[in-house]
C-alpha cells in the first residue's frame, strides 16, 4: 500500500488528501506543526470514507516520526500570499519553513519522491534539492500542471467547448514571467488560433500569468487550493502508478533547453522513479527568450535566498 505524506494541513494540503484517498490513491499522513488541525482533518476524511466508499487511512499528526516509509513527501507547508503580495514577498519565511520541513521529512523517508508546493515555488522546489541531497529525478515542483489547467480552462470559458478537448502546456517558472506556449493549445486537436483572435489569445495568456493573483484578490483572506490540490494528486498518481503521464512540471534544468542549475517548469514524463524524462518540444526564438527570462528571474531569487539563509 502506498503512503503519501502531506506536510502542512491548511486548505491545500487537506485537498491533496481527500484526492488521494478518496480516488484511492494512496493512505496519507497529514501533518501540521497545529495541534488538532491534521487530526480534526485526517478525522472528518475518515468519516467520509463510508460514504464515498474507498478504505484508504487517513492519519494526522504532529511527529514527524509518523511520517516513516513514505513513497511521496508532498510539501504545502508555508504562508499563503495576501492581497498585495507577490510570490516572492513570501521567500523568506517559506524558504526556512521549507529547509525546516525538508529536513525532518528525508529523516524518515530517505527513499521518498518529492513535490513542493510552497511558494515561490521553483525557488522552494530548489531548496528542498539542496537540503535533502536527493537525485534531482526525486525532487519535482508542482506548478505547471495548475498553469496550464488554469490557461485551458479560460480556453474552454472563452469558446464555450468542452474543456474534456482543451489541451495546452505553461512552462516556465510559477510567476508572472510563466510562458504559455501558446502554438501548442488546440481544443481537440485545433490550434486556438483557428477559434479566436490574437488579441483574445494574449488576453488569456494575462489571465493565465496573473490566475493565481485573481483568485487571492477575489477570496481576500486565501488563495487557491482547489486548483492546486488537483494539480498535486494527479502527479502523485502518475508516480505512484507510473502512468508516464507528460506534464508540466518544475524540474532541474542541466543543459535542457539551454539552461543549467535551475528548477524550472519543463514537459517531464513522470513514472514510478520520479521525473523519468523531460521532453524537448522546439520552441520559437521568443519563447526560448521568455524561458530565459523566467529562468534569470529564478536563480536572481535563488541568489537572494541563500543570502538569507544561513545554511542551504
Amino acid at each position: 500500500m502506498s503512503k503519501v505524506t502531506v506536510v502542512g494541513s491548511g486548505f491545500v494540503g487537506a485537498t491533496v488528501a481527500q484526492y488521494l484517498a478518496d480516488n484511492d490513491v494512496s493512505d496519507v499522513c497529514l501533518i501540521d506543526v497545529v495541534e488538532g488541525m491534521p487530526q480534526g482533518k485526517a478525522l472528518d476524511m475518515m468519516q467520509a470514507a463510508p460514504v464515498h466508499g474507498h478504505a484508504r487511512k487517513v492519519v494526522g499528526t504532529n511527529d514527524y516520526a509518523d511520517t516513516k516509509g513514505s513513497d511521496i513527501v508532498v510539501i504545502t507547508a508555508g504562508i499563503a500570499r495576501k492581497p498585495g503580495m507577490s510570490r516572492d514577498d513570501l521567500l523568506k519565511t517559506n524558504a526556512n519553513i521549507v529547509q525546516s520541513v525538508a529536513k525532518e521529512t528525508i529523516k524518515h523517508s530517505p527513499d521518498a519522491i518529492f513535490i513542493c508546493v510552497t511558494n515561490p515555488l521553483d525557488v522552494m522546489t530548489y531548496l528542498t534539492w539542496k537540503t535533502t541531497k536527493l537525485p534531482t529525478s526525486r525532487v519535482i515542483g508542482m506548478a505547471g500542471v495548475l498553469d496550464s489547467a488554469r490557461f485551458q480552462a479560460f480556453i474552454a470559458m472563452e469558446t464555450g467547448y468542452s474543456v474534456q478537448d482543451v489541451r495546452a502546456m505553461v512552462l516556465g517558472g510559477h510567476g508572472d514571467l510563466m510562458v504559455p506556449v501558446t502554438r501548442y493549445a488546440t481544443v481537440n486537436g485545433v490550434p486556438i488560433g483557428n477559434l479566436m483572435p490574437e488579441t483574445k489569445i494574449n488576453e488569456l495568456v494575462t489571465r493565465t500569468q496573473n490566475g493565481g493573483a485573481e483568485i487571492v484578490s477575489l477570496l481576500k483572506t486565501g488563495s487557491a487550493y482547489y486548483g492546486p490540490g488537483r494539480s498535486v494528486a494527479q502527479m502523485v498518481e502518475s508516480i505512484l502508478r507510473d502512468q508516464k503521464r507528460l506534464l508540466p512540471c518544475a524540474v532541474y534544468a542541466d543543459g535542457d533547453y539551454g539552461l543549467k542549475d535551475v528548477y524550472i517548469g519543463l514537459p517531464a514524463v513522470l513514472g514510478r522513479n520520479g521525473v523519468e524524462k523531460i521532453v524537448d518540444i522546439k520552441l520559437l526564438d521568443d519563447e526560448k527568450a521568455a524561458l530565459k527570462k523566467s529562468a534569470d528571474s529564478i536563480k536572481e531569487n535563488v541568489d537572494l535566498m541563500n543570502k538569507l539563509l544561513v545554511a542551504v
